[in-house]
């Protein structure tokens, strides 16, 4: 049942599918203007990009496919129809006072793959008041993320707006400024949201390792490899040390969830077994698998793949940026990154672990077939991610 439900949850959603939008902000004394470059099919279609991870789980998912299949230009015609629809999603407000956001230019590539984002840029303008009041701008949550970045390098100032959330105020000279706990709790939040609710193939990788054995050593070697091998790639990538193409990097995440679960089943069928003691109206004949060691090759594969998954950690936090604060960002976005995963351990501890992880048949009827639909579930992202892609 359990395996049942992995699959069906993964196969109704293409891991990242949604993305955030990324809005690059100019404030003048007379204007604001953004560049957000967008997928505004979903936006037209009014799916809520808030209560889904792929489009195709929308009940609009048609009509987003239908709005992808149109040429730009057509494309360009539907967004200034729906704008009047859209731009309340948009709140700038200069001080107190709300501002009408115009939709000043539209830029959008040619049909592709209709299976894939595709992501326009779209200019919004406000006019300014000449009171010098500074800018905050809101994103609604049924619009997804919004990465909003003003000025560049280390005097630029970043936020991740999810939740309805604002930008700090945004001054007509410089950038906005953040106090350095709003940055660790912007990074912590945000790395935890990648795990938490939008990192299912991370999410399936974790579960991974914990059905290979519910014994707290081998689940700590696990867990500590993993932690290691993907901060330090998610450090190199972020610092631009390292760069490799998400079209290799998001396959072979892919394949390590498959191998994982393909292990986990190794593993438990090379255990020897041990002849339970008896007592408790139990016979002394009943047999039961003897806890799973493991072996310096498995915590090998895992820092491994760990280094695969720091990269794809990367490509989230390329979309906007660190900041002046390096380290600290880089720092909280990967403890909520550990966060999110620990939340995922003890979930799946209490739903199963706990309740039935004394049980003779617990690996056979539960850790065994969970292993093969995250196993079947990584499989079919490879496929979509290479074959299919």
């Amino acid at each position: 049942m359990i395996g049942a439900a992995l699959w069906l949850l993964a196969a109704a959603a293409s891991a990242h599918e949604v993305q955030p939008s990324v809005a690059d902000v100019e404030v003048t004394e007379d204007r604001v203007v953004l560049e957000i470059v967008t997928a505004v099919e979903p936006l037209i279609a009014g799916i809520d990009l808030s209560e889904v991870e792929d489009t195709d789980q929308s009940p609009l998912a048609d009509r987003n496919d239908r709005l992808r299949a149109l040429p730009p230009e057509a494309l360009s015609e539907a967004l200034e129809e729906a704008w009047p629809l859209i731009a309340p999603g948009l709140t700038i407000r200069a001080g107190d006072q709300a501002l009408a956001p115009e939709l000043a230019e539209i830029e959008i590539p040619p049909v592709g793959d209709i299976a894939v984002r595709r992501d326009s840029r779209i200019t919004v303008e406000a006019a300014l008041p000449d009171d010098g009041s500074a800018v905050t701008i809101a994103w609604a949550t049924e619009l997804g993320g919004l990465v909003v970045r003003q000025g560049e390098g280390e005097t630029g100032y970043e936020a991740f707006l999810t939740g309805g959330a604002s930008t700090e105020p945004l001054p007509r000279d410089g950038a906005a400024t953040a106090t350095l706990g709003q940055v660790v709790a912007r990074y912590l939040v945000s790395g935890f949201d990648h795990i938490i609710p939008q990192g299912l193939d991370h999410i399936l990788f974790v579960l991974g390792l914990f059905f290979y054995a519910l014994a707290w050593r081998p689940l700590l070697w696990q867990v500590t490899a993993f932690t290691l091998a993907h901060t330090a790639t998610l450090a190199l990538a972020s610092l631009g040390i390292v760069r490799i193409s998400p079209a290799i990097v998001e396959p072979l995440i892919a394949l390590s969830i498959v191998w994982i679960a393909v292990e986990n089943i190794l593993a438990a069928r090379r255990a020897p077994t041990a002849v339970a003691p008896a007592g408790r109206g139990r016979p002394a004949t009943a047999r039961e698998a003897a806890p799973v060691r493991i072996g310096w090759t498995r915590i090998a594969v895992v820092f491994g793949f760990g280094l695969l998954h720091g990269l794809g950690f990367a490509s989230v936090l390329a979309e906007f940026g660190l900041g002046r604060d390096f380290v600290a960002s880089l720092v909280s976005f990967n403890v909520g990154v550990e966060l999110g995963q620990l939340a995922v351990i003890a979930f799946a501890a209490l739903l199963v672990g706990l309740p039935f992880g004394r049980e003779p048949w617990y690996r056979t009827l539960i850790a065994n077939p969970a292993s093969g639909a995250i196993g079947a579930v990584g499989f079919y992202w490879f496929l979509e991610r290479t074959i299919l892609a």
